[in-house]
């Protein structure tokens, strides 16, 4: 005897702007007929599009929802670290409850899955990683969160956060173990390395190093990833956020994208600045694979960010110069499918078995909706409606 089936019909949908259709899902994967009880939502003829991956956020670090913080200038990446420790002994409200408010926020945009960097250091211990993982244990019938213990006060320079580093995967709190500019911030390409990648070996988790050195320095720090990568077969397991140093390399770019796809290495962008922005389509021609990401929001590095990866792929489509609809498209795809790849989460692509996680918004097709931004009028998670209008459900 089976168990019952629970399926949602989601009435005059239009899947990626095509033809209104009706869409049945059973037990949370788009089928062909319906099982059992039936739920019905109308959709209005909005059109669905897969829910999007923030690969790069920080929500540990947030004052989403709190009382306007000024922020102080700042010279470089320490004292913008000194000001995340102010932030996070002087705000009444815990992480968790600024984490999980951000979290939320993210849900009703459309976003089905981060990967959180919280930050651990002497400063805080494992207090703001432990907040963002209660946070994510709230939502976790809406978002997946994957979560990198992130040094970001450096390791040789902060002594004593190796050891949360091996703590945070000990006790399982951490997902994934990162690393930060290990020449040109912690002035120890090497040790900072080896201590990454010989937790990520004996863990057997991933790797996300932020790498926002260029030149140079940048270059040594990546071919050093590849060569660690290479030699603990971790391809497929490692990935360099911002990497900065890549978007400035002319000669030798194909050599370094080619190496970074042999070694199965991804890479995430935040779409900064056309200077800075990761050249997706020549990197996906070398295998690379790059994800999308919010970076900060509304923290001490920043008082911009809105953690709407609908956004994001707007900008990621600005900053790309992108002009035609095929690219236009592609900004969103990457945020969408890209980053689905990179959290290892199955593909949205409405054929039957595809995972019901979509988000639904009224307007004419995936170019237009990437460039006008319109409201997120549902949002599906596993077949389940988890947030109408922009309020979660």
């Amino acid at each position: 005897m089976t168990g019952q089936r629970n399926t949602t019909i989601f009435r005059n949908v239009r899947p990626m702007g095509g033809e209104p259709i009706d869409l049945t899902v059973v037990d949370g994967v788009v089928a062909t007929e319906a099982r059992g009880p039936v739920e019905e939502v109308d959709c209005g003829g909005g059109v669905a599009l897969p829910t999007l991956v923030d690969a790069h956020i920080h929500p540990d670090k947030t004052t989403w929802g709190e009382p306007w913080y000024s922020r102080r200038a700042a010279r470089g990446i320490a004292e913008l670290g000194e000001q995340d420790a102010e932030v996070f002994r002087n705000m009444p409200t815990p992480v968790s409850v600024r984490s999980g408010r951000l979290m939320g926020h993210a849900v009703t945009r459309g976003t089905r899955a981060m990967r959180a960097h919280a930050d651990i250091a002497p400063a805080y211990g494992l207090e703001g990683l432990l907040g963002v993982r209660e946070a994510a244990a709230s939502l976790s019938h809406a978002l997946d969160v994957r979560i990198v213990a992130f040094p970001q006060h450096g390791v040789r320079r902060a002594p004593g956060t190796d050891a949360l580093m091996e703590e945070a995967l000990r006790t399982g709190a951490a997902d994934l173990i990162g690393g930060i500019d290990p020449e040109g911030f912690d002035e120890d390409l090497d040790g900072q390395l080896d201590l990454v990648f010989g937790l990520a070996d004996r863990y057997r988790v991933g790797v996300d190093i932020h790498l926002h050195d260029r030149g140079p320095v940048g270059s040594r720090s990546l071919w050093a990833i590849i060569e660690r990568t290479r030699a603990l077969d971790m391809g497929g397991s490692v990935t360099v956020s911002h990497a900065f140093g890549v978007a400035e390399v002319d000669e030798g770019f194909d050599a370094l994208a080619s190496a970074l796809g042999e070694a199965g290495i991804a890479l995430t962008t935040i779409a900064p600045d056309p200077a800075r922005v990761l050249p997706v389509a020549r990197l996906r021609e070398h295998g690379v694979r790059v994800g999308v990401g919010s970076d900060g929001v509304r923290d001490a590095w920043s008082p911009f960010g809105d953690a709407d990866m609908l956004h994001r792929a707007h900008r990621l489509a600005t900053t790309l110069r992108a002009r035609l609809d095929e690219q236009l498209s592609d900004a969103f795809l990457t945020a969408a499918n890209d980053g689905a790849a990179l959290v290892d989460l199955p593909q949205v692509d409405f054929t039957p078995g595809s995972p019901a996680d979509f988000l639904v918004v009224d307007g004419e097709c995936l170019p237009q909706i990437v460039v006008d931004l319109p409201p997120r009028r549902l949002v599906v998670r596993a077949g389940r409606v988890v947030a109408r209008d922009g309020v979660l459900v």
